[in-house]
Formats: structure tokens, C-alpha cells, sequence
């Protein structure tokens, strides 16, 4: 990849940053974690509190990119039929014919995901995986770039389905928005004042270019000290006393991967240490599963992500009076 190519592609990513940061006050590191699971073709969970923006981050990002946009509310009673779509027998042709629904969109807010029944929820698996659906023993492609946002609130528990670790293991990456502080509030008032920014956002870029930046992103260069550092870190999980279930080799590919997509976005054509530890708490944390005997005992997935960071050793860091190899 050449530099002006690369130099093209960081542009882009900023744009797309700071059109969304018009609406999403004060949350540019949650902004830049969604596009960084975009610019790798992945999908990401926000996992929040209610009224903090998260279903406005979606639209934002989805507008500031040019893509289609579609919204599903996970509903108990809501149906895989309802997200995938259904073949309806024409009968002046004769024939069934597909009748597409919300899952063939560019960009899909899956709100509130844990409402639904696992059947349900199980009906996003092959389109996030595959990027395609089956209905009828047919199979259809998704438009591109897809990328799926779902929401899921974590503090109520009533009328709610835990995510299968599946489902959670496609999520590339899980965000949070999190409580703004009382400047960032003070300007939300300001800014929607007279009317809600999003009226007034604009596409910044295509979704050609979308494609184009998830292309740059595989040329960024890691070393092999860093492949060996984002290994060691997802294979701790797997041996930590208070896990049950430790990251799967899909979490190293993507960790991978991320850390070449935030290279890309601090403008450097190859990956540092600091860029996994970055971002090893939004890819990993989600993934583990914390045994019977430690969730009694208070240990959360954070606290078991930092601990593990922090024992792995970093390339280049000096241990004694050499360096790590």
C-alpha cells in the first residue's frame, strides 16, 4: 500500500469522525471504536444504559457513511421470518419469490437484542458471520458493506434472554457509551436546542470508500513480536483461574485485525503494543466467560482483562537490563 493510499484512508476515517462527533458529543472514543469494527468488517455491541445515545450512534454512523439503514426491535414474540424474510408464492408467475426484510441493509440496528427468544437471535448468526441469509433453501448475499449494531441494556434482567456465547463471539467488539460529564450534557442542551443535529447530517463519504478503507486496513504491517504479544494475551484467557470460558481463535484474528484498522486510524502503516492494549478490553471482555466462584466473589470480566494485560509481556519493554524478545 502506497502512502498516498494510506494517507487517503486515514483522511477518510476522520471524516467520518468528526461528522459523527456532530451528533455524539463527547464520546470520540466510542465513536472510533464503532468505526474501527466497520473498517474491519465486523460488528459491534453497545452495551448501555438507556437514553445515552446509542441508537443515535448507529444512525449517525450510517448517514455519515451513505449507507441503508434499517432498525429491528427485538420483541419476545418477534420472529426469524421477521428479520431475514420470507418467500411468497406469486401465483401470476407461478412461483415463489423472495420478499427481503430489514437484515438486507447496509447497516442494521439490532435494538435491544436480549429481548428476543434464542431462535430469534440465532437468525443473525449466519447473516453476521456469512454475510448472507437462507430462506426457502435459497441462499441470498447481503449488501456491502454490512455491519450490524446491536444494543442490549445491561442493567434489566425481566423479559430478557442472554446473549449465547455464539452470538456474542461474532460481535467483533463491545462499546459503551457511558454518562456524559456536565460540560458534554450542558452541550447536548445547546445542540438540540432548536432541533436534533442528526436532521442536519450529511453523507461525508461513500460506501465504496467503506470498502476501499477495509481494504487498506489488511496491508497495515505487524510485526511478529506483535503477533505473538495479541497470541500470548488471548491464550492467558483460556488458562486464568476465574474463567470458565476463555477467548475463542475467532478473538485473535480479531484483535488482529483491530489493531491494524487503529494504526490505520492514528495515521502509521504498522502496529505498536499500545494499540492492543487499546482495544484488548472492548474485543475480549465480552468473550469470557467468568466461572460460578468468582462472580460470587465480585471478579468482573475488566478487572480479569486488565490483569491479564498487564502479566503478558510487551515487546520491547525492557525486563532487567535486556529486552523482551
Amino acid at each position: 500500500m502506497s502512502i498516498q493510499t494510506r494517507k487517503s484512508a486515514t483522511i477518510t476515517a476522520h471524516r467520518i469522525v468528526d461528522n459523527v462527533k456532530k451528533v455524539i458529543i463527547g464520546k470520540d472514543a466510542a465513536i472510533e471504536r464503532s468505526l474501527i469494527t466497520l473498517m474491519c468488517r465486523g460488528h459491534a455491541l453497545v452495551e448501555d444504559v438507556p437514553g445515552v445515545g446509542k441508537t443515535m450512534l448507529a444512525r449517525s454512523l450510517a448517514i455519515s457513511i451513505g449507507c441503508s439503514f434499517k432498525r429491528i426491535q427485538f420483541v419476545p414474540d418477534l420472529l426469524p421470518s421477521d428479520i431475514v424474510g420470507v418467500s411468497i408464492y406469486n401465483q401470476q408467475k407461478g412461483k415463489f419469490e423472495f420478499s427481503p426484510g430489514p437484515i438486507m441493509s447496509q447497516v442494521v440496528l439490532a435494538d435491544e437484542i436480549n429481548r428476543a427468544t434464542p431462535k430469534t437471535q440465532s437468525a443473525l448468526l449466519e447473516a453476521m458471520d456469512e454475510r448472507q441469509v437462507t430462506v426457502g433453501g435459497e441462499t441470498h448475499p447481503l449488501p456491502r458493506p454490512f455491519f450490524v449494531i446491536a444494543t442490549q441494556n445491561p442493567i434489566e434482567c425481566e423479559g430478557t434472554f442472554p446473549l449465547p456465547e455464539a452470538q456474542l463471539d461474532r460481535f467483533l467488539q463491545c462499546v459503551s457509551l457511558g454518562y456524559p460529564d456536565f460540560e458534554q450534557e450542558m452541550s447536548m442542551i445547546a445542540s438540540q436546542e432548536k432541533a436534533h443535529p442528526i436532521e442536519a447530517l450529511v453523507p461525508v463519504v461513500s460506501p465504496e470508500d467503506i470498502l476501499d478503507i477495509q481494504e487498506s486496513v489488511k496491508d497495515i504491517y505487524v510485526d511478529d513480536k506483535i503477533r505473538a504479544y495479541v497470541v500470548s494475551a488471548l491464550q492467558a484467557t483460556r488458562n486464568h483461574p476465574d474463567v470458565s470460558l476463555g477467548a475463542s481463535p475467532r478473538a485473535t484474528l480479531n484483535l488482529f485485525r483491530a489493531c491494524q484498522a487503529l494504526a490505520l486510524l492514528r495515521d502509521r502503516d504498522f502496529v505498536i503494543p499500545d494499540d492492543v492494549k487499546d482495544l484488548a478490553e472492548g474485543l475480549i471482555g465480552h468473550r469470557l466467560i467468568i466461572s460460578h466462584a468468582s462472580r460470587m466473589r465480585g471478579v468482573d470480566r475488566r478487572q480479569i482483562v486488565a490483569e491479564i494485560m498487564e502479566a503478558t509481556p510487551v515487546p520491547g519493554a525492557m525486563r532487567g537490563i535486556g529486552l523482551v524478545k
